[in-house]
């Protein structure tokens, strides 16, 4: 059985205080992205346990510490299920803020469910997917939401940008989460995310912040100039996405190309 999880983009990101647990309560809206994917494969096996394989993009973590890995041991520990053979082919950039390693690791989940007839409900799934992950949550209904808490709170929002065009960079530079963290102003409250989000586009520019950018932007400064660069091309929104270091703008007609940035980038139809 295969699946192709895709990744997503955050349209603002605030970082509302901090918890007592060690992290911070934020408010963003996650939109999935289903033209960026990486491709998983799950078959039955013989022997116990699992065997993973992967290709494509190199992450540099050993196989006992990717997280589709940890999602098979959960669910294994759960349910008690058999071996299994999984490939991932890893196409979505990493250290980016994309969330491909947490789509990749519900994507698991969900193929698990079906390979071995599990009948998890989309409740127990968002459960499993909680422990390993903030953002993890998001992919089990992966529609646009506005998320709380960790990113774990879901909340559903009717966003339509059918018509615009998503024009994403990967920059060559990785950002840590728990670096971005680590370095976070907090600022007080800004006016809710979802209301902002449903006035016309042309207002998101001045009004949906992603609270990392003053960090990240400060660290690495060739992201700043990518954005806007991005504005320069015509985006009527331009932003980083999650903790970074991907940036993104959204247009109203398709870009002829992104050679302006010479770097790893995409163009998309939302």
């Amino acid at each position: 059985m295969i699946l192709f999880p895709n990744c997503k983009i955050n349209l603002g990101l605030n970082v509302i205080s901090r918890r007592n647990d060690g992290y911070h309560n934020i408010e963003t809206c996650m939109v999935p992205v289903r033209g960026l994917t990486d491709a998983l494969e799950i078959v039955r096996s013989e022997k116990e346990g699992i065997e993973f394989t992967a290709s494509g993009k190199v992450v540099d973590c050993p196989p006992e510490k990717n997280i589709c890995v940890k999602a098979y041991n959960l669910v294994r520990e759960k349910y008690e299920i058999d071996g299994v053979r999984m490939h991932l082919h890893k196409n979505i950039p990493f250290g980016a803020g994309l969330g491909g390693g947490s789509s990749d690791a519900v994507a698991v989940i969900k193929l698990l469910n079906d390979l071995f007839c599990l009948a998890m409900c989309p409740v127990s799934m968002r459960k499993l997917a909680l422990m390993l992950g903030s953002d993890t949550v998001f992919f089990v209904e992966n529609e646009p939401a506005i998320c709380y808490g960790r990113g774990e709170i879901t909340e559903r929002i009717e966003l339509d940008l059918a018509g615009y065009y998503l024009a994403l960079v990967k920059p060559d530079v990785s950002v840590s989460t728990a670096d971005a963290y680590s370095h976070i102003v907090l600022k007080g409250a800004n006016l809710p995310l979802g209301e902002v989000l449903k006035t016309d586009i042309e207002n998101w520019k001045d009004n949906v912040k992603n609270d990392f950018e003053e960090y990240v932007f400060a660290k690495y400064p060739g992201l700043s100039d990518i954005k806007a660069k991005m504005y320069e091309y015509g985006a009527v929104y331009a932003s980083m996405s999650g903790s970074g270091s991907a940036i993104y703008g959204i247009f109203r007609q398709k870009p002829e190309d992104l050679r302006f940035i010479n770097v790893e980038n995409y163009i998309f139809e939302l």
